[in-house]
């Protein structure tokens, strides 16, 4: 009785976790924002993992100098760590997003886990006066309770449409704007990242965005936020 148990409960264990990976590839098939990329030089600026105190005020600055408005994915702890930081980012015409609570793979995280993390991290924003809308996932994993959540939460969800690595140890300045030159051509969401990099990876980032924005805009391109981005009809 006791082996049969144990087998149902591991069925329902690998069915969970292959439930959750097949919803991930349709989600990501059906990314409606490659749709929205396939014409026009449009950007969209997203940074993933932050907020981090060592780089993302560095990348405000560069925003700032440029007049580039991005979208951050934050992790909700982080909000509740440096709060200063949460309202630069908005008061500077930012926008806020969520990437979870503390960075938890939803395809590995029980439900009632993935439940207290929308919870916890929705009610983290609304006690700093920040309202959210948008939501990605870590590592863009997702199951279905995920999107149910989200659509409790009224969080539309984000994926991207270039994603580049720039998190990596190994990975180069010179390799990253590489791939951005390669990957970008015409419009494009970009995945970058603010925080978590190995070997400080998102100082690498800054300044691979300090050498590629300037080419972007002689090139024509023009920058927005994922809400101005979704709300558009495609160029």
């Amino acid at each position: 009785m006791v082996y049969k148990i144990g087998l149902f409960a591991l069925a329902v264990v690998l069915g969970y976790l292959l439930l959750g990976a097949v919803t991930t590839v349709v989600m990501r098939l059906r990314n409606p924002l490659k749709k929205q990329c396939r014409d026009g030089k449009r950007l969209c600026l997203t940074f993933d993992d932050g907020m981090d105190l060592r780089y993302t005020p560095q990348l405000l600055d560069l925003l700032a100098e440029h007049r580039i408005h991005a979208t951050f994915f934050m992790l909700a702890s982080t909000a509740e760590q440096d709060p200063s930081l949460l309202h630069r980012i908005v008061e500077e015409g930012h926008v806020a997003a969520l990437h979870s609570y503390d960075h938890k793979n939803q395809i590995l995280e029980p439900p009632h886990r993935l439940c207290r993390d929308f919870r916890r991290s929705v009610d983290i924003f609304a006690s700093q006066g920040v309202p959210l809308s948008f939501y990605r996932a870590p590592w863009g994993h997702i199951t279905p309770l995920g999107i149910w959540l989200c659509r409790k939460y009224g969080l539309q969800m984000v994926l991207w449409t270039v994603i580049i690595g720039d998190w990596k140890r190994d990975a180069t300045v010179e390799q990253l704007c590489g791939k951005l030159y390669r990957q970008v051509q015409g419009s494009a969401v970009i995945c970058l990242h603010d925080g978590r990099g190995k070997q400080e990876a998102p100082l690498r980032t800054i300044a691979a965005l300090e050498r590629m924005i300037p080419y972007w805009k002689e090139e024509g391109y023009v920058f927005e936020t994922i809400p101005e981005f979704t709300q558009a009809d495609p160029a």
